[in-house]
């Protein structure tokens, strides 16, 4: 045989060109010169397989013979191919002619009678030379190319065979089941996860065959036994000291199981009913978080991570297919739910602080950094984004299947401190930043990087919000002033204020309307039923957020007296003048009225209680203090004020970007109510801002986040509440015109309305 005879078919299939010569022709030249050992035995040991370089006999060519040889004759012939081609060399254009064949075989692209041929090839390689024993035996070879194109070959084949006979290859399922039973004694294990994997694949990427009938009959005969693989790799038989080296087999062994469980995760979105292996991922997660707080190597505990991250967005994949909003499925919630509860079960008890976030970096050619370079001091952001998602889409389970306030209360309350200390200790802001000073900066910063798992937590986090208030509303008909300004308390503490997490991340990106234009147009994230569902709150909640706007433009004012905060059920608050907040910042007075002790759950400012300076805590808009060490060091924000194209605005005091009409009509004015905010300097009048409820006794009070405004203006100017609104009129506009020119990619009319809503309700309070 001449090498020139498999060179040139390799080219006929390639091109699609009909094969000329009868199918045992064919069936003859790709089939693997392979000598098994005798008594069965599967093992792959090197003398058994050709060798890497040319040295077999005569290297002289022999002509072709008109008579088809036999398969054996064909087989021994390869010792006489050209010196250039080593029969390793012909062993992989065979695997590769194999995986091309079933490609080919399968395509509608291909003319009929061509595919056909194909078929025939393939009848007489599985029936009469029993390739798939060769490729099994092939997959345990020390040459790593050798056994990963055996793998995808022989998953093409079982495949196939599955498609055209309805039968799985009896060979194949026999290895399988051995080789899993056997562990941990077989050393085959990683083989047979690898062809599983494949064969699966191949069936998901299948749109002509009914994949729901194809997956049960590959995976039932398989899945007990998977279940009783999953128990005793990542319980029974576990021992971190196997996993020292991330090149071990035991190594090899888990990262292929973590990939076979990525697969049958996306495999359980055919079936109605999912099979007990598609399931054991969620119901037994609790195995895989001890694996991840265990010793063993990074590279492993982050894929783990990784897949849990998949685990948690399954959800957003089959309502994106149903069309749903909501769990339907029995099992589906079943499983997310005992997810969910592990997942939090753990986090209570510092699961978090367990983990490391240093791993190594990967470099061409090296693991070493260059010099210089300090990404390596830094965490794993990659991997911090995947803890904080599968946290907050826990905790989203865990309250949307709660029916009562009590129920997730105080588990939320810790789940979310654990997450808080966690992001401080992780996230490594930039020498130029600022320190963060509301904890609901924490979700922007952490996510910016990573658009789809930014709106996926800033989603969880608003159905949160909305749950935990529908459920506060329903225990009570009419809820006290104390009890509002206790849970606005706790909504800011714990970082899931939805007003204040959509004004950062407007700051964050400049306020420009086109990046939400992108988020909207793109189908790779969630940001189209997260905008929807914040601008259906937003016309619901726009006082809140009007409050909120104005603290957010206290950085550009000078800081005046801040009083501590502190929930409303501990009584009366004590303030602090600017001076001694000053002095205790600069350090120039030792003995101030102000103690600063950040707490672990929730670091706030505490001040001692002073007989004559108490303050009644009614006030609409106080927001949480935060565990910076300094109110100085305001907010955080990619938009630095003082330097963009309003601060002239700010600094010559002509105009505001709101004018002071926005104020409350005349005959409004009995009702506005009097700012918790305002306080007196030695030489100034107190001040007001329009929209606070506190009226002061005696003392002057502040919330954490109060400042004064400019000192020629009655009215604060309303920076915050100009940007976001005119951001979010641009995007009205923009989402308009491609809709008239039939540009948009849906049907934006729901969207339309609530931010013509929005707009209106922005216009009111500036009739000009």
């Amino acid at each position: 045989m001449k090498i020139s005879l498999l060179q040139q078919m390799y080219k006929d299939v390639l091109a699609g060109i009909p094969l000329a010569r009868e199918s045992h022709h064919y069936s003859s030249l790709i089939n693997l010169c392979v000598e098994q050992p005798p008594g069965g035995d599967e093992s792959c040991d090197q003398e058994h397989l050709p060798p890497t370089a040319g040295g077999v006999g005569s290297h002289q060519d022999t002509d072709m013979s008109d008579v088809v040889p036999a398969t054996d004759d064909l087989s021994n012939s390869f010792a006489n191919m050209s010196s250039s081609f080593c029969p390793r060399e012909v062993m992989l254009l065979q695997l590769t002619l194999i995986k091309m064949m079933v490609a080919k075989a399968e395509s509608q692209e291909i003319e009929l009678h061509v595919r056909q041929k194909y078929c025939e090839i393939f009848v007489l390689l599985l029936k009469e030379a029993k390739i798939e024993s060769k490729l099994i035996h092939l997959l345990g070879c020390d040459d790593r190319l050798l056994s990963h194109m055996a793998s995808q070959s022989l998953a093409s084949l079982v495949y196939f065979q599955l498609k055209e006979e309805d039968a799985l290859n009896v060979p194949w399922l026999s290895f399988s089941l051995n080789s899993l039973l056997g562990f941990p004694g077989s050393a085959r294990v990683a083989d047979c996860l690898w062809t599983l994997a494949a064969l699966i694949k191949e069936t998901l990427k299948d749109a002509l065959v009914s994949r729901a009938g194809v997956l049960k009959k590959l995976l039932a005969p398989l899945d007990a036994v998977l279940e009783g693989f999953y128990n005793a790799i990542l319980l029974h038989h576990f021992d971190s000291h196997h996993y020292t080296s991330p090149y071990s087999e035991a190594t090899t062994n888990l990262i292929s199981f973590i990939d076979l469980l990525e697969v049958l995760l996306a495999s359980r979105i055919e079936l109605e009913i999912p099979l007990r292996c598609q399931r054991i991922l969620f119901l037994k997660v609790s195995y895989v978080l001890n694996l991840i707080s265990s010793s063993i190597p990074y590279v492993i505990k982050k894929k783990f991570i990784l897949l849990l991250k998949k685990c948690v967005l399954y959800k957003s994949r089959e309502d994106a297919k149903s069309g749903s909003l909501f769990l339907q499925t029995p099992s589906l919630c079943e499983d997310m739910l005992a997810l969910s509860n592990a997942v939090l079960q753990v986090v209570n008890l510092t699961w978090l602080n367990q983990i490391p976030l240093s791993g190594k970096s990967s470099y061409f050619g090296s693991s070493e950094a260059t010099p210089g370079d300090d990404s390596q001091s830094g965490s794993d952001q990659t991997v911090l984004r995947a803890l904080s998602l599968v946290v907050l889409k826990a905790l989203e389970f865990k309250i949307h299947n709660s029916a009562t306030e009590a129920e997730i209360k105080g588990e939320f309350e810790n789940s979310m401190s654990q997450l808080l200390k966690f992001w401080r200790s992780h996230v490594k802001l930039s020498p130029q930043s600022q320190p963060v000073v509301h904890h609901c900066e924490w979700l922007s910063l952490v996510f910016m990087e990573q658009d789809d798992d930014m709106w996926e937590a800033a989603k969880a986090l608003l159905l949160i919000y909305l749950k935990i208030d529908r459920l506060r509303c329903d225990a009570a008909d009419n809820l006290s002033q104390t009890e509002e300004e206790s849970w606005k308390f706790l909504v800011h503490a714990g970082g899931y204020n939805p007003h204040c997490i959509f004004l950062f991340f407007l700051e964050k990106i400049a306020f420009d309307s086109t990046v939400l234009l992108d988020f909207l147009i793109s189908s790779e994230t969630c940001f189209l039923e997260y905008l929807v569902r914040y601008l259906k709150l937003l016309g619901k909640e726009w006082p809140q957020f009007v409050d909120v706007c104005n603290h957010f433009d206290t950085r550009h004012s000078t800081f005046h007296p801040v009083c501590s905060v502190k929930p409303p059920q501990q009584g009366k608050q004590s303030c602090v003048t600017g001076e001694s907040l000053q002095s205790a910042t600069c350090g120039i007075e030792q003995q101030t009225r102000m103690s600063l002790a950040p707490s672990h759950n929730c670091p706030v400012f505490t001040a001692q209680q002073g007989a004559n300076e108490a303050a009644e805590w009614n006030q609409s808009d106080s927001l949480t203090s935060t565990d910076s060490v300094s109110l100085l060091g305001s907010l955080q924000s990619l938009v630095n004020y003082d330097s963009s194209e309003d601060s002239e605005v700010e600094s010559d005091g002509k105009e505001s970007l709101v004018s002071t009409k926005q104020l409350p009509s005349s005959n409004e004015g009995e009702e506005r109510r009097e700012t918790d905010c305002s306080c007196r300097d030695d030489d100034q009048n107190p001040r007001t801002s329009e929209v606070s409820p506190l009226k002061l006794k005696g003392s002057h009070i502040s919330s954490c986040w109060s400042c004064m405004a400019s000192s020629d203006t009655t009215a604060p100017l309303r920076v915050m509440l100009y940007k976001s609104t005119k951001c979010l009129e641009e995007l009205q506009e923009a989402i308009s015109r491609l809709q008239r020119r039939h540009l948009f990619p849906y049907n934006p009319s729901a969207l339309l309305k609530l931010l013509s809503h929005i707009e209106k309700m922005s216009n009111s309070m500036n009739p000009q």
